[in-house]
């Protein structure tokens, strides 16, 4: 209770006595412990401890010279050469160069898989993967340039569809006789390649924290004492070392938050093992000075009790108030406010509860809107979860029928309808990319060409790497319809839509025009307004119920995705209506990592 009032009024006294004996306790404990034993015995400890790091580290050098030979050896084996050859090989040979990749001289291999320069793939019996597979696992793209290097990394196994993370060994595979196009071997590695690594080092020091990294620092593999959790700092450090790309040992003894922490880099894999000895390790046989200690500060607190009884005879009554107030406090109430005249920071306490007992009121109430707007979000998921593959296939079958029958108009229909729906449901996804949202946006406008024929034309126009640029979906879609259905209301033919997407100061800028009846002036400025709103008033805010529903629900998803740094403004012509949307950059470019 005493620690939350030492600041200054009516604790003046307190903080004269009671502080004072607590800053000399902690200087004593600080000096005692700090200057006379621990430094000794970090030493002592970290001696004991040096070499393993090293040693460690020289055994994951010797675990990727085995790897670089036992690959090195499948590349000059017979069958892989002559697979690479432009002629191939039989399906009798197919199957033995299969098998032989079951039997090469490495351990913890759990998987396996060779894709010659002709796109054959030869894994396990049991294993179903094509070459498609093999492309869409990323996996080539692992080896880099180097000509016939050894590579590791740590990954999730998109190949063999374990979809687990795993250390692979991936390795170009070059005919020795020809210029031909390489194979590539990629290897699996069970989990024991690492525990076998560490396993006999640690027995003698289980209570260390030894741990292995990828080249980019993120931890593959830890092992630690069952009631220790290593220190977030821990992770920090060892993706700093990994930047660095230097090898062997990067880090000797360095002192973090929890313990001792060593590291080194295995230059040809990039991979890195580290050790960590914490704190506890190092304060095993300071249970004397701990003893010491808490004598100390028993003897403190005793003292700070006795100034805090004669110091709380003048706080008790303006605090029985607050305390009362509060403790009858029932949630509902709002009207129980504190009143005090103490002249000392009591009564700040006291305007602060008051305060805060109208927040919570406001708040409670905002929590209220928010609880009935999911409600209605939640109904709204559950009538949308329908089986996309069984609306897919049914399209493809009404529009073969529709070939069949020679029905052209429908089966154009039908295509641009499926279409729609796909990138609409982007299986889930907020954000796709610009080149999808145009899609989508031209399989609606070719649904409304043919429901209502002659009625108007589009033309779509960018300026940037739609494939590359990405932006929340379904936002250009409610504009045309807002144009086909309000715009186009008055007219038979001759209408055109333009959507053009370009880059202006770093911002992707997207344009929907139409040459309808032009939007009323008031009406737009309503809308244009809106972007400045909080989220949590543009609903009551429609400038039209029945126009601006969509337009709202386009700026609300726009502010909860990118918040303030978006513009969405209507810009009213004499010919026509053009919604101008400006995304931040941030919020555009596809995420790389």
């Amino acid at each position: 209770m005493n620690g939350k009032w030492i600041s200054s009024g009516l604790q003046k006294k307190y903080l004269k006595y009671v502080m004072a004996l607590l800053l000399l306790a902690l200087f004593l404990s600080c000096v005692g412990v700090w200057l006379g034993v621990h430094r000794n015995v970090i030493s002592v400890i970290v001696d004991k401890y040096e070499f393993m790091n090293e040693k460690m580290g020289l055994a994951l050098d010797e675990l990727y010279q085995n790897t670089d030979e036992a690959t090195a050896a499948c590349i000059l084996d017979e069958g892989v050469q002559k697979s690479l050859k432009n002629k191939g090989l039989e399906e009798t040979e197919k199957t033995a160069l299969s098998k032989y990749f079951a039997y090469i001289d490495l351990d913890h291999v759990a998987e396996y898989c060779y894709v010659d320069n002709k796109k054959n793939i030869y894994t396990k019996s049991y294993s179903k993967i094509t070459y498609k597979d093999f492309e869409e696992s990323g996996f080539a793209e692992k080896l880099g340039d180097d000509y016939a290097k050894t590579q590791w990394f740590w990954a999730e196994d998109k190949l063999f569809g374990k979809e687990d993370r795993a250390l692979f060994i991936g390795r170009y595979v070059h005919s020795m006789d020809y210029s031909h196009e390489p194979g590539m071997l990629f290897l699996k590695m069970n989990a024991d390649v690492f525990s076998d690594l560490v396993e006999d080092r640690r027995k003698s020091a289980d209570e260390i924290v030894v741990g292995i990294a990828d080249e980019d620092g993120e931890v593959c593999m830890s092992w630690c004492p069952e009631d220790f959790e290593i220190p977030e700092q821990t992770y920090v450090k060892v993706k700093q070392i990994a930047k660095s790309r230097e090898s062997g040992m990067l880090l000797e003894e360095k002192q973090i938050k929890g313990g001792v922490l060593s590291a080194y880099r295995q230059g040809d894999s990039g991979m890195i093992i580290f050790t960590l000895i914490p704190e506890r390790v190092m304060s095993k046989g300071m249970g004397q000075i701990y003893m010491v200690l808490i004598g100390v500060y028993l003897i403190v607190m005793a003292l700070a009790v006795v100034a805090s009884v004669y110091l709380s005879r003048i706080l008790t009554r303006p605090i029985q108030k607050i305390t009362k107030t509060m403790t009858a406090f029932d949630g509902k109430d709002f009207s129980r406010t504190i009143e005090l005249h103490t002249n000392t920071e009591l009564d700040q306490i006291g305007q602060s509860y008051n305060e805060l007992l109208n927040n919570i009121e406001l708040l409670l109430q905002e929590i209220k809107d928010q609880q009935r707007e999911l409600r209605t979000s939640e109904l709204n998921m559950l009538v949308s979860q329908i089986n996309p593959h069984f609306l897919y296939n049914t399209l493809d079958t009404i529009y073969m029928l529709a070939r069949i029958n020679g029905e052209e108009t429908t089966m154009r229909m039908i295509q641009a309808l499926s279409k729609y729906l796909r990138l609409s449901l982007s299986k889930g996804n907020d954000v796709v990319t610009v080149e999808e949202e145009l899609e989508n946006v031209r399989c609606y406008m070719e649904i409304q060409q043919i429901r209502n024929e002659n009625l108007f034309r589009y033309e779509i126009e960018s300026e940037v790497d739609t494939k590359s640029r990405r932006m929340l979906k379904l936002i250009l879609q409610p504009l045309v319809e807002n144009a086909v259905k309000y715009g186009f209301c008055d007219i038979f033919e001759g209408g055109l839509i333009r959507i053009h997407v370009w880059e202006t100061d770093g911002r992707l800028t997207l344009s929907v025009y139409n040459n309808g009846i032009p939007m009323e002036q008031e009406t737009a400025e309503k809308i244009n307004a809106l972007g400045k709103l909080p989220v949590s008033e543009m609903k009551n805010s429609f400038p039209d119920k029945q126009r601006g529903y969509g337009v709202v629900n386009i700026i609300t998803r726009l502010r909860l995705k990118y918040g303030e740094d978006v513009e969405f403004i209507y810009e009213v012509q004499k010919d026509g209506t053009e919604c101008i949307i400006r995304l931040p950059v941030d919020g555009t470019k596809e995420n790389e990592d």
